[in-house]
């Protein structure tokens, strides 16, 4: 895939330029980068717009940060459009609502580029890699997931250094860190999000009474003891013997804990003890409906979705494809529009038999993500 600078030129504009004007401060001895629309069919003056110019200083502000005229090239685009930033955040956040990540992270990196010391702006970018990361991991593409994983850890971090602090940036990566189950970093930046967060809106008390649950949770259940996020680095690592010991460990004082039953099962899961898996999930899907009974569990969390979907794994492997589906089913009501849990329903239907069911479920994969590899292959073989 050629890179978004490959499309550009630059053209040393003369002074008495019809478009000179349009430019508060135009320096006709330094070239203006040029968006090309078509590279192969090279670069008429005659056909130069005040567009081109722009969306090509939007390129080198997102792709060459260290070009020696970025000063100027700031310069210029703030003095044509002072709102630029506002402008551009709203169309990026349309853009992601679409689910066209690659134009808003474009989009994004352009205003970084702008103003590099905007944290909002690099918050904005955690924000898009962190949902990329998920949409990624429900299609099943957990390498490229993690990879993104690490882009959204590292904007999230310097977000929180901005001064004065953004109560917003400590949320987010606090519900960040809790997915990639750090439950220790995840309490600390709820935390810092408590003691900075005073506004009075409705969001920001429904976030100081989700951040304040959510710390009680972990602190209730020991979620941040470090044998647990142990055992789940090791899971994550590959290493799912050691993580059985760590886990199991950790069980000894906390036996009621469904996360910790979870983690048992996803690391017999991926040892491929169904058995011992279904009952380790079995177990956990009891004590996550009790915290869920006794509203010490927020229906938000995802953990309900998550082990349905790991239980039906293990039924599905020995041959109880209608406990299987039944699960999954319980998992989509939840999350109907996760792909994983679609792609899995079309595996069930290929075990039973029901070629053209599990066609239809591939395909309805595809049709909410077309570059799910795995549905893809899976529905060639239905055709076959």
């Amino acid at each position: 895939m050629p890179h978004p600078l490959d499309s550009l030129m630059y053209f040393t504009m003369p002074a008495e330029h019809h478009l000179s004007s349009g430019f508060p401060g135009f320096d006709p001895s330094i070239p203006l980068p040029v968006q090309l629309s078509a590279p192969d069919e090279g670069f008429k003056p005659d056909h130069l717009t005040a567009e081109m110019i722009l969306a090509g200083i939007l390129t080198v502000l997102a792709y060459d940060i260290d070009n020696a005229h970025i000063e100027y090239y700031r310069t210029l685009i703030r003095a044509v459009h002072p709102e630029i930033r506002t402008e551009m955040t709203e169309a990026a956040i349309l853009k992601i609502h679409n689910g066209d990540f690659d134009l808003a992270e474009e989009i994004f990196l352009s205003l970084k580029g702008l103003d590099p010391e905007d944290r909002v702006t690099t918050l904005n970018l955690a924000l898009l890699y962190d949902e990329r990361a998920d949409s990624l991991r429900t299609s099943g593409l957990d390498e490229d997931a993690e990879a993104y994983d690490n882009l959204a850890f590292e904007y999230y971090r310097a977000s929180m250094t901005a001064d004065p602090p953004i109560p917003d940036a400590f949320f987010n990566a606090g519900y960040f860190y809790l997915k990639q189950k750090n439950f220790r970093k995840a309490r600390e930046c709820l935390e810092s999000y408590l003691e900075l967060e005073d506004g009075t809106s409705e969001t920001a008390k429904i976030r100081k009474e989700r951040a304040s649950s959510v710390i009680e949770t972990i602190a209730s259940r020991k979620l941040d003891d470090d044998l647990f996020k142990t055992a789940y680095d090791n899971i994550i690592m590959g290493n799912e013997e050691e993580a059985l010991e760590k886990i199991r460990l950790f069980m000894e004082s906390h036996t009621g804990v469904w996360n910790a039953w979870f983690l048992l099962g996803w690391a017999l899961r991926r040892l491929e003890r169904w058995e011992d898996g279904r009952a380790a999930f079995m177990k956990a899907l009891e004590l996550y409906n009790a915290a869920l009974a006794e509203s010490v569990e927020p229906d938000s969390s995802g953990g309900l979705t998550d082990i349905c979907n790991e239980l039906s794994i293990c039924l599905m492997e020995l041959g109880e494809l209608d406990e299987s589906r039944r699960f999954l089913l319980a998992a989509l009501e939840q999350e109907p529009e996760n792909t994983k849990i679609i792609s899995n329903l079309g595996m069930v239907s290929l075990r039973a038999g029901n070629t053209a069911e599990a066609a239809g479920f591939f395909k309805t994969v595809l049709e909410m993500d077309p570059n799910d590899l795995l549905a893809r292959e899976m529905l060639q073989r239905t055709e076959g």
